[in-house]
């Protein structure tokens, strides 16, 4: 949280350099000076409060107090009281701030007092707000083994309201805690590794030097802080910075002072890990060579840490997810994002389209420069930028598409032909289903309008292997089956068993398909869902195809006598993990819909 450091600015000097690296507007610093209304309010009605503090080494660290709202309260003017039930053998700033003293003594800061900043935060109403100060003092008292009742009062310096964008609501209710550090190691036993994987989200603390401290909020979808490393060379995360209010106060401090306490709670089990580490700001392509699809991300190379089971004195429910949270974006390392990318801009320009099902089309582009465009083979995806043709720039909240605010509307799409078989090697084709923004603009689009757009290079290597008289068998849901378009003419369709599931508005894809790969219907048992489609002339036709016809959903006994040589699928999240439990072990090479 900005310090009022001159007349002339409210800015600190990281923040001010944020700004600038952004080009960000010039505007004044909201935060008050002191306790707001507002901001005492809240903290009335808030059940959790993050607190962040600096310890001996000048580290931050951030740990979680609460369980029910009144714990925290204002108690004289921009003086607040805090009294809550802790861990009090573990918690590092609980140690930090008062020692290992337990029977009660009051510890009283001397001059202006240990800096000490905060997060009221009501995760079921999606509110926060930032406060920031000095202790005064605090006393803790042992109620059982490794337990404890703190009781702190700070003197609040500024206060800020923050927007309830990636707060993911859950119901906070009091758990007496039971603490145990399982690991203080930087190599994470695979239960921490959990915690950070299922979370969505985290408390942050940093510092501008010694003359201030903010602690704020990450949000998002579960998994999206990424595990950089995990071994004997050391610990990094990384996580992207995702479009909020644009005053960068704590990435502000991390410009000045690259270093932050992290703490990740665990609402269900009550585990929670605490890290302390070095950060690195990285924006524009040095973000986006790391994680994909972000312009703004921070990596955290941690120096200490503590994974501690069962020491918060909270429990959460969870409720409804953030309306405002992208998908989950990968590392550039991690193989569902690897694509090579081309040495200098590369354009793709839409020369024809086919609409097969209202919902359902294949489009053909050309590669301006195929000498620059980095090689591709059938079963790789392209990915392809249309933000020149979508993006409408900046907006701090937008209720009526929330997802577009962090869209950089970069797609990758499967090959669903192959380099040989077109008019040409400069020509591609993806068979698509409009389901989103950059979609439902294809669709829309005529290819009589010229429309050109960055080729940012190809990925993936989801490649259908098929020895000398092997059998191979292919589940696939909807457009699912694009990676086998690209790769049938490279298969013995005889000895290939495909289990094809769609929904019956969607058997006119179907027969296209048959049409387009010939000898693929005699080796395809389809399973159609959704509306009765008997009377149709797409259903008659494919009752001519010589595909097995199926009028509901796959299921286990499908494939369960199957004893191909080689499994591959191709579907949604819900069907993939259905398919795996029912393969009892065997290896089934796969491919998601969410790269």
């Amino acid at each position: 949280m900005a310090a009022i450091i001159e007349a002339e600015t409210q800015w600190h000097k990281g923040e001010e350099e944020m700004h600038s690296w952004l080009r960000i507007p010039q505007r004044d610093n909201p935060t008050s000076p002191y306790l707001s209304p507002y901001a005492a309010r809240l903290l009335v009605l808030s059940p959790l409060l993050a607190i962040g503090t600096l310890d001996a080494k000048d580290r931050p660290w951030t740990t979680i107090w609460g369980g029910e709202a009144g714990f925290s309260q204002p108690v004289a003017q921009s003086v607040i009281g805090i009294k809550a039930t802790v861990d009090r053998t573990y918690d590092p700033v609980l140690q930090t701030l008062l020692g290992n003293k337990a029977d009660g003594e009051v510890v009283r800061e001397e001059g202006a007092g240990r800096m000490v900043s905060g997060l009221a935060t009501d995760l079921e109403s999606r509110n926060r707000v930032k406060l920031a100060g000095r202790m005064i003092a605090g006393a803790l008292s042992a109620t059982e083994a490794d337990v404890g009742e703190v009781q702190l009062v700070v003197k609040i310096e500024q206060s800020l309201g923050n927007c309830p964008k990636y707060m993911n609501r859950k119901h906070i209710y009091p758990h007496m805690p039971h603490p145990t550090l399982v690991s203080d190691s930087l190599i994470l036993p695979k239960a921490a590794l959990d915690l950070i994987e299922k979370a969505d989200l985290f408390f942050i603390s940093s510092s501008n030097h010694e003359s201030d401290m903010d602690t704020n909020h990450r949000g998002g979808p579960q998994g999206f802080v990424r595990v950089m490393s995990n071994d004997e060379h050391g610990l990094t995360l990384v996580y992207p910075e995702y479009s909020g209010n644009r005053l960068y106060q704590t990435l502000g401090n991390l410009r000045t002072t690259p270093r932050a306490g992290i703490t990740f709670p665990g609402f269900d089990t009550g585990d929670v890990l605490y890290i302390t580490g070095t950060t690195e700001v990285l924006a524009g392509k040095d973000a986006s060579d790391l994680i994909a699809h972000t312009n703004l991300a921070v990596k955290i190379k941690v120096d200490a840490v503590r994974f501690v089971s069962d020491g918060l004195g909270f429990r959460g429910r969870e409720g409804e997810r953030s309306p405002y949270n992208p998908p989950v974006r990968f590392l550039s390392s991690e193989s569902k994002n690897a694509v090579t990318k081309n040495n200098k801009q590369v354009m793709a320009k839409l020369i024809s389209k086919t609409l097969i099902t209202p919902t359902i089309g294949r489009f053909r582009f050309h590669i301006a420069d195929p000498e620059q465009a980095s090689k591709w083979k059938p079963g790789q995806y392209v990915a392809l930028s249309f933000a020149d043709e979508l993006d409408t720039g900046y907006s701090h909240m937008r209720d009526d598409d929330p997802k577009s605010l962090n869209d950089d509307f970069l797609r990758t799409f499967t090959v669903s032909s192959r380099q040989d078989i077109l008019d040409g090697h400069d020509q591609f084709e993806i068979t698509i289903r409009k389901v989103g923004p950059v979609t439902n603009f294809l669709f829309k689009h005529n290819p009589r309008a010229e429309l050109s757009v960055p080729l940012q290079g190809f990925g993936g290597e989801f490649f259908i292997q098929q020895g000398e008289g092997e059998k191979v068998s292919f589940i696939a849901g909807g457009v699912g089956i694009t990676p086998l378009l690209a790769q049938f003419h490279d298969l013995d369709l005889m000895r290939l068993n495909f289990y094809w599931t769609l929904r019956a508005e969607d058997l006119a894809f179907a027969n296209d398909v048959f049409e387009r790969v010939p000898g693929l219907a005699e080796s395809t048992k389809l399973f159609v869902t959704g509306k009765n489609p008997h009377m149709t002339d797409a259903w008659k036709k494919l009752t001519t195809s010589g595909a097995r016809l199926e009028r509901r959903r796959i299921q286990k006994d499908d494939v369960f006598d199957d004893h191909a040589d080689r499994w591959y699928m191709c579907t949604g999240q819900s069907l993939k993990n259905s398919v795996l439990e029912w393969m009892g072990g065997k290896t089934v090479i796969y491919e998601d819909f969410n790269y």
